[in-house]
């Protein structure tokens, strides 16, 4: 699966926010240096999240960003498609043939199967994959 760098940082900046859902605002500068992403762009990224209804911003000393739903109910599709669009049908550009259309219909299949997947994952699911990974950490 191939994901634009705007649409990667996107969902890393709502994951962030949904692990921090329900407390202080998340300032930008936070998420660029846990993350390594380019904070110009991450404010780029949050104004069109904002502009969806999917953060709101706080302005201030303690400002910064926060979801406006619930993680349970927000999902990894809802959020690439605020920075993708919606998928576009698979098509193809060769000739019409029962070998390009056999083809076709498996792209189809796949396509429909990572937008099921994607629509099913929840943000609070990816939050506790996340705590289930570093609360099992030990260190010496």
């Amino acid at each position: 699966m191939n994901l634009s760098a705007k649409t990667e940082y996107a969902c890393i900046a709502v994951l962030e926010l949904a692990i921090n859902y329900g407390g202080d605002p998340v300032r930008i500068r936070s998420i660029a240096e846990t993350h390594g992403v380019p904070s110009r762009f991450l404010v780029q990224i949050l104004l069109q999240l904002k502009g969806a209804g999917i953060v709101a911003s706080t302005r201030g000393a303690a400002g910064g960003y926060r979801l406006v739903r619930d993680p349970s109910e927000l999902t990894l599709a809802e959020v690439m498609a605020v920075i993708d669009g919606r998928n576009d049908p698979v098509s193809n550009a060769s000739a019409e043939t029962p070998g390009t259309r056999t083809l076709l219909e498996v792209w189809r299949r796949a396509a429909d199967a990572r937008q099921e997947l994607l629509s099913r994952t929840s943000f609070a699911e990816l939050v506790e994959r996340v705590r289930g990974r570093t609360d099992n950490m030990y260190y010496i």
